[in-house]
């Protein structure tokens, strides 16, 4: 290593949205910057969050909401941390069982990922199998702290199921779950792509809506760094947000989709083929693997400058989901540390962006 370039250690998960922190070392963006980036590659969020809060790890690929509950102490090894940058938009969806998706479609189901509609016809199956006395259905979700958990229930509960009472949520490791639904250990789940495609291509699984039509360009992955690291490191971490936004603006042209595909399925990475990669990445999604293509463009979407930059908003609406399923309590000073979380400002500095007060609305699908 060059002994100018500043060391930084990042953990890391297989899914597509890795792909910011993996071009940035890949292309050469962080060297560029004065930065030494080494990927370690993770097999859970715990281990993620684990690792970070005990210094294994400078800074880490981390589900968006998992800085917050660090932050307020409600997970294991909670530190005070910062999410300074956005690493993708999107990307999530559910999918479930084609025996399960076979019912849906007796009960109305739209085949294009309404999630009104689908929403709706497995609620229909849930109060039968309910009703029947029959076991509730399982579903997987990837940590209790995660955009796919708050995305999920709040599809079930808009349909009017208690996702407490009326079905099983269990937390699976994102690489497992298309494994998982074909050994029909859980009924569905939603997790990041591509192993959403993956259950897909095997014929196993259906993608019955995703978190666009949810949560229309939410932040889905974040960069995570502790509150100490990122006071000792000022530097560093400016030059690792320079170097993250130009991978993104990298991942977000259409003409290195094949390359950035190609790179993120190797064995070390994500370890998949690929063509499943493909889907998410070119915005040409596959629902199930009898159907057409349907046109997503913004399934999964990166981009670098000030799109990247986080907003308070993001952090109250996260919050506000965990005080919904009860595992936080409600006080004016939580919603401010949850809002802190999300601050512009480190971002913005290192960028040498312009001061923005427009916050982004929160539109959720009309339920």
């Amino acid at each position: 290593m060059d002994p100018k370039l500043r060391p930084v250690i990042a953990g890391f998960i297989p899914l597509l949205d890795c792909a910011v922190p993996v071009i940035a070392a890949e292309m050469g963006f962080a060297e560029e910057e004065g930065v030494a980036l080494k990927l370690v590659r993770e097999t859970s969020w715990a281990n993620i969050r684990d690792r970070i809060s005990v210094g294994h790890f400078d800074v880490a690929h981390m589900l968006a909401p998992m800085p917050i509950a660090a932050t307020l102490n409600l997970t294991s090894l909670a530190v005070p941390m910062k999410a300074p940058m956005l690493l993708g938009l999107g990307g999530n969806a559910i999918t479930v069982s084609m025996d399960l998706w076979q019912k849906m479609t007796d009960s109305g189901a739209d085949l294009k990922g309404d999630p009104v509609t689908t929403g709706k016809a497995l609620a229909s199956i849930i109060f039968s199998r309910h009703s029947d006395g029959n076991p509730p259905l399982r579903f997987g979700v990837v940590h209790p702290f995660s955009g796919h958990a708050y995305e999920l229930r709040y599809w079930l509960a808009a349909a009017g199921v208690d996702p407490d009472t009326h079905v099983e949520i269990s937390v699976l490791a994102p690489q497992v779950m298309a494994d998982a639904l074909q050994a029909k250990q859980i009924d569905g789940y939603c997790v990041g792509e591509p192993w959403n495609t993956a259950a897909v291509s095997a014929g196993t699984g259906r993608i019955v809506t995703y978190k666009q039509a949810i949560w229309p360009d939410s932040p889905e992955k974040v960069l995570g760094v502790t509150h100490t690291w990122a006071e000792r490191n000022p530097e560093t971490l400016a030059a690792l947000l320079r170097a993250f936004s130009a991978a993104a603006e990298w991942c977000a042209s259409p003409e290195n989709a094949e390359q950035l595909a190609g790179i993120l399925s190797r064995p070390d990475l994500l370890s998949c083929p690929r063509e499943i990669c493909m889907p998410a990445i070119t915005g040409q999604m596959r629902f199930d693997i009898g159907e057409p293509e349907l046109s997503q463009p913004d399934f999964l979407s990166f981009s670098g400058g000030s799109k990247a930059a986080p907003m308070p908003a993001h952090g109250r609406w996260f919050f506000e989901q965990m005080v919904r399923w009860g595992q936080a309590s409600a006080s004016e000073e939580a919603f401010s540390q949850a809002e802190a979380v999300f601050s512009p400002q480190i971002y913005r500095s290192a960028l040498g962006l312009e001061e923005s007060w427009l916050e982004p609305a929160i539109k959720l699908f009309d339920a």
